[in-house]
């Protein structure tokens, strides 16, 4: 099934190659869950810090039991230092 990923800031270089503008259309298995997918592009979970699923913010412990569906949209972002 088709998702959009959504890499921001030190997590763009998961992305494939034809992603614009931080998103990419990409191909994952069905019943896949928000970690399952961050493992599958090779994301470090803890580099993963904050994980929004359409629009809404994905809290760590729920994070292997929400699942997918197709055209969903995967945002992550890393943990930013600063301010």
């Amino acid at each position: 099934m088709k998702i959009t990923l959504k890499c921001f800031a030190s997590l763009s270089r998961h992305l494939p190659a034809h992603a614009r503008a931080n998103a990419a259309r990409v191909e994952i298995d069905e019943n896949m869950s928000v970690h399952q997918v961050i493992n599958f592009f090779k994301i470090d979970r803890e580099e993963a810090y904050l994980v929004i699923l359409n629009g809404v913010f994905v809290c760590p412990p729920e994070r292997d039991s929400t699942i997918l569906s197709e055209n969903d949209t995967l945002a992550l972002w890393p943990e930013v230092a600063g301010g």
